[in-house]
């Protein structure tokens, strides 16, 4: 599981994960108050088109993917249909290679050595449960509006559902899935049986104001994924049905501290024009969200506030049963760069960390509280520091050769009531990037989460 883009300077608010436990490949992050607003994307090709150009430009006929939710290793392959240039479809087949291997081996004549080894291989292969299967039809509108339609079927597994969607991208966003795919902040993935989404934003910008507006609805009782019986751990509260409306707008002001005047070597380009400047620079944004809630999600507005809950102002109507509340957000940022990536051997080394503050007024009444206490002699409690500590991410990038480079990224969580460890790292990712220089800023990543077990190989472009 993974960011679609990295740690690093991008928007505030929450963006889809990538994980190989669907067709899809990707996961929404869990509404939480104040973020994620729960429709956020990330900038990216689909799946099939991804597939389809490891296939023609990468001698990659097969994509290897790992996940334990969905059997283990698979393999997968595109197949694409003539169609005009504004209308892409495919089909994207799915092998179940680690069933397979499991179901051969408990073969009695596979494993006796017997001459019909090859017959019980072509036996095994016929199999319809080892194969997922995939279509997607993506038509190009206008030059800046596509309408996606995509439905997803598992023979793999009976008790998963087919899954489909179907929304036109644009900043203007609808969104109808069922079910839909959410992931908590544990890394535990939930299915919704239909949910369904619009989202307004504002154009991306450097710096300068920007607002989001998501009205989100969620229908059916949420299970944990691959299961088809109810569990005991209650669902987030935010997946439950109901209708839910969030509005947010941040400002976001960035400074340079350094920036490199080494001229760039003539004879060759970059590996990737946004890393050929080394520099040193800081960002921050701060903003705030309002949510308005209707329905059984409603009951998040009334949670306990001092650890995991709301932390801003909420209200609860339970006659009406409906919700609101509304908090500040906050981030600050360094990225260091040392390099052009240009060279063949160590031409970049780069460090990101971010802070995060997505709960501004429990931030502001802690540090009110630490300000009191020491302006009076006193000592700040545990609880006034807890709630001044923000949520910490960091990334480290090295090229090694060429348009090679390892990457790593964590996150940090602080909790000072734990005095033996305090500090604690998690949600670690591991990749090595190969930069697509022909495309001036693309790259091929194959990465690994040892906290999920995932691993997946994908295109992104133009990050950082």
């Amino acid at each position: 599981m993974n960011r679609l883009r990295w740690v690093g300077e991008g928007d505030i608010w929450e963006l889809d994960m990538s994980t190989p436990v669907t067709l899809e490949a990707t996961a929404r992050a869990v509404s939480n108050d104040p973020l994620p607003l729960g429709l956020s994307r990330g900038t990216r090709l689909s799946r099939p088109k991804q597939t389809e150009f490891f296939h023609r430009f990468m001698a990659t006929p097969l994509i290897p993917s790992f996940s334990p939710l969905h059997g283990g290793l698979s393999l997968q392959k595109v197949l694409t249909f003539p169609f005009p240039n504004n209308w892409f479809v495919s089909l994207l087949g799915q092998f179940d290679v680690q069933r397979f291997v499991s179901e051969v081996k408990k073969t009695e004549a596979f494993v006796r050595g017997s001459a019909s080894r090859l017959n019980t291989l072509g036996k095994h292969l016929k199999d319809k449960s080892l194969y997922a299967l995939g279509f997607c039809s993506e038509l190009l509108l206008t030059p800046e509006d596509t309408l996606l339609l995509t439905y997803d079927t598992y023979k793999c597994d009976p008790n998963k559902n087919p899954r489909a969607k179907a929304f036109p991208l644009h900043t203007l966003t609808a969104e109808a899935v069922w079910p839909g795919l959410y992931v908590d902040k544990d890394g535990e993935y939930w299915d919704v049986p239909l949910s369904m989404a619009i989202d307004l934003a504002s154009l991306p910008a450097e710096s300068g104001l920007s607002y989001h507006l998501c009205l989100h609805h969620n229908s059916g009782a949420p299970k944990k994924f691959n299961s088809d019986v109810d569990v005991e751990v209650p669902p987030p509260a935010s997946l439950l049905p109901g209708l839910s409306l969030k509005s947010a707008v941040s400002y976001r002001a960035n400074m340079d501290l350094w920036r490199g005047i080494t001229p760039k070597l003539e004879a060759c380009k970059p590996y990737d024009i946004f890393l050929s400047s080394p520099h040193v620079a800081v960002s921050g944004i701060i903003g705030s969200v309002m949510t308005a809630a209707f329905g059984e999600n409603s009951v998040r507005t009334k949670l306990e506030k001092d650890s995991e809950g709301v932390g801003g102002f909420s209200l609860h109507l339970p006659s009406v049963n409906s919700g609101f509340m509304a908090d500040a957000l906050g981030r600050a940022s360094l990225t260091a760069q040392y390099g052009n990536f240009q060279k063949l051997f160590f031409d970049l080394t780069r460090f990101h960390a971010r802070l995060d503050f997505p709960h501004g007024l429990r931030f502001l009444t802690g540090a009110t509280s630490v300000a009191q206490e020491l302006l009076n002699s006193r000592q700040p409690s545990l609880e006034a520091f807890q709630r001044i500590c923000p949520e910490v991410a960091v990334s480290l990038q090295q090229q090694i050769v060429g348009p090679f480079s390892l990457r790593a990224e964590s996150g940090i969580r602080i909790d000072l009531k734990n005095g033996s460890n305090p500090m604690t790292i998690h949600n670690t990712v591991f990749a090595v990037e190969y930069a697509l220089q022909v495309l001036a800023s693309a790259k091929a990543v194959a990465w690994y989460s040892p906290k999920q077990r995932e691993f997946m190989i994908e295109l992104r472009f133009y990050e950082t």
